[in-house]
């Protein structure tokens, strides 16, 4: 019998850092009888009877989360489910029936008009999905608009268009024009845009929505890549659910208006929160999604310095186990030992184990995506070692809970 560890997902927190954007009851009503329109909505109304009894349609409905610092967060709904709106109203570019959004603990709602120009310009930039490229102006002016429109001498903008085209793995094309760029690049020249001012938050709508499959691919690890460099706070707002969580930090899943669950990737697969939810996931490659940490359990595990053969022996029938895995004092992995072999150094009387000792042991990380070990896990004998950078052993990989975790099954079923 193995003994349970709490799953990578259960031990990390998710919080970040502190919030970098606190929405409170955030509400967009269009059209007329306003008031109606949010009585019937607190009466448990949906989107659809509150249209037919008021004309009145409801963007968003009291929407309440927390965004930290530093974190993708993954907004996302089929069409209509109010997510576009939503960040719109995060920098006002349209304005909210009622509610709150607070940057850094400020409020956007009470900014002035040249309070909210300055946060738009300097602390927060968007993405669209149509690229927003003006087509008259080369890659390298269109990367620098921002900082023109900021002010910003054409020396020092040049020279930070050119940094942000580099980050996103565009240069050489200065002196292009968008129609002379594929998808993918003009999408990229876009990114560079809104990276050229160095803002503090990203508002993604649909950024990748439009690309094809393999330039969309492209650009999420090209997100992942300059998330890992920059540490930005990142919105994202997307309708692909496999998108959501390979991005993600966390994602927050709305329908109708309404947000329905926030949550880690790993939260949303395991414990969808409604039917609706359970329906969006029912057909994701968990694979990709799922990380050896997220499936590895506890090994039995001998301290060299301090065990022989025979309390080896022993502890590995109290366990029912026929390895075991060996360590030191600082729990760093040395190998795997068989209880056969065990058994024979106990009837010989000798004390050392090292002789028996398999030092060749297949390791991986707590963040190595399941996909990535497939194939090896199917064609190793030993099961996979799950160790950190100190090449300390926190777990290990068996065949049966990966298995059962791709089927959405808790690993605690297969100890």
């Amino acid at each position: 019998m193995f003994i349970s560890i709490p799953r990578m997902g259960d031990l990390m927190s998710t919080n970040k850092g502190t919030a970098k954007v606190e929405v409170k009851n955030l509400t967009k009503i269009f059209g007329k009888h306003i008031n109606k329109a949010k009585e019937l909505s607190r009466q448990g109304k949906s989107k659809a009877e509150i249209l037919k009894e008021t004309g009145a349609t409801i963007g968003v409905d009291r929407a309440n989360f927390k965004i930290n610092d530093g974190e993708i967060f993954v907004i996302m709904g089929l069409s209509g489910s109010g997510k576009s709106t939503l960040v719109r109203m995060v920098n006002r570019l349209i304005e909210p029936t009622e509610g709150e959004v607070l940057i850094d603990g400020e409020s956007v709602m009470k900014m002035d008009k040249k309070k909210l120009r300055d946060v738009r310009r300097k602390k927060m930039s968007m993405v669209f999905q149509n690229f927003g490229l003006l087509p008259n102006r080369t890659v390298l002016d269109n990367a620098s608009y921002g900082l023109e429109i900021q002010g910003v001498d054409k020396e020092t903008r040049d020279k930070k268009a050119n940094e942000a085209l580099e980050t996103v793995g565009i240069t050489g094309y200065n002196d292009e024009y968008p129609d002379q760029l594929s998808g993918g690049m003009q999408q990229r020249v876009g990114l560079a845009r809104a990276l050229a001012n160095d803002p503090e938050i990203l508002l993604m709508d649909e950024a990748f929505s439009a690309l094809d499959p393999l330039n969309r691919t492209d650009m999420q690890d090209q997100l992942l890549d300059i998330q890992d460099r920059l540490h930005k706070t990142i919105i994202f707002i997307s309708h692909d659910l496999n998108e959501a969580l390979k991005l993600g930090d966390r994602i927050m899943i709305m329908k109708d208006a309404r947000v329905v669950q926030t949550g880690t990737p790993e939260d949303i697969l395991t414990h969808p929160a409604n039917e609706y939810v359970e329906e969006f996931i029912e057909n994701v490659d968990r694979s990709k999604v799922l990380t050896a940490g997220n499936v590895m359990i506890r090994p039995m595990t001998i301290n060299i310095e301090k065990a022989g053969p025979l309390l080896t022996l022993k502890m590995m029938r109290a366990n029912e186990v026929s390895t075991a895995y060996i360590i030191n004092n600082e729990r760093k992995l040395i190998g795997v030992v068989d209880a056969n072999d065990v058994i024979k150094l106990v009837r010989e009387k000798k004390g050392d184990m090292k002789p028996i000792i398999q030092d060749k042991v297949p390791t991986t990380s707590e963040d190595t995506p399941i996909s990535d070990l497939m194939d090896d896990i199917s064609q190793t004998g030993i099961p996979f070692a799950v160790v950190n950078d100190k090449k300390q052993l926190k777990g290990i990989i068996v065949r049966g809970a990966v298995l059962g975790a791709l089927a959405g099954n808790e690993v605690s079923d297969f100890e």
